[in-house]
């Protein structure tokens, strides 16, 4: 996370490990990771906020449907990119949760 600008970490509960936690703490970055059952001290997050990342996933899981993103078919960076430029066009933007 050194050098990039982001402002809060969104991840499921296999990312509530210490050292995860503590370093994007250290670099000012708010976390947003439910507390893993096994944790003693279960740690608060903000429910709202969490909610926002099964949007990207669905966006990662209907670009990785076309065959062309899926596997890589395009080899070079500048292709791929494109690809991806494309395919995102065509999101299907909804204002359901």
């Amino acid at each position: 996370m050194a050098g990039l600008p982001v402002k809060v970490l969104i991840a499921d509960r296999g990312y509530d490990v210490n050292q995860v936690i503590d370093t994007a703490r250290a670099g000012g970055v708010k976390v947003v990771i439910p507390s893993k059952r096994s944790r003693k001290v279960v740690r608060t997050y903000d429910r709202e906020q969490y909610k926002k990342r099964h949007r990207i996933e669905h966006v990662f899981r209907w670009l990785k449907q076309w065959r062309g993103i899926a596997t890589r078919y395009a080899k070079c960076a500048d292709s791929f990119l494109a690809a991806l430029y494309i395919r995102s066009i065509f999101l299907p933007f909804d204002d359901t949760p």
